[in-house]
C-alpha cells in the first residue's frame, strides 16, 4: 500500500506494510488534519484509534511512517526530538510502526506548524 502526504510547501510517498493499523488506517483515507512539530519529527491527528500493536518501536529510523496510538496521530520522525540520544529519532512513546517514506525523509523540513496536512492513497 502507497500513500501521498501532501502540504502547502512539499509532498512525499510512503511504502506501508500490511499491519492492523495501516488497514484501519487504509480505510480511513483520504484525511485531513494540521501538522504539528516536535524537534525533527511531524505528526497530525487521524480519525483512527489503535492500539499499541506487538513489536511497537520507540526509537526508529528517519524516515519511518509510524502510529502514535496515545495521540491517534501519524508520527513521521526524520531526526532528533528532544528526548533523543545521540542523534536518534526517539518518538514520545512506542508507536506502532507502518512503513516507511520512499524518499528523502528531509522534506519534512518544509512542514511548519499549522500547516494543512492531506494525507490519500498514492
Amino acid at each position: 500500500m502507497r500513500i501521498r502526504i501532501l502540504w502547502p510547501a512539499g509532498q512525499t510517498t510512503a511504502t506501508l506494510r500490511a499491519t492492523p493499523t495501516t488497514e484501519a488506517l487504509w480505510n480511513a483515507l483520504p484525511i485531513a488534519s494540521t501538522a504539528n512539530t516536535w524537534g525533527d519529527e511531524v505528526y497530525f491527528g487521524t480519525p483512527v484509534s489503535m492500539p499499541r500493536e506487538d513489536g511497537a518501536q520507540q526509537v526508529v529510523e528517519p524516515g519511518t511512517v509510524a502510529f502514535w496510538t496515545d495521540g491517534d496521530s501519524l508520527a513521521l520522525p526524520y531526526g532528533p526530538t528532544p528526548i533523543s540520544r545521540d542523534g536518534e529519532c526517539r518518538l514520545a512513546s512506542p508507536c506502532n510502526v507502518l512503513g516507511a517514506l520512499d524518499g528523502d525523509s528531509q522534506v519534512l523540513r518544509t512542514v511548519r506548524p499549522g500547516d494543512p496536512i492531506r494525507v490519500e492513497r498514492a
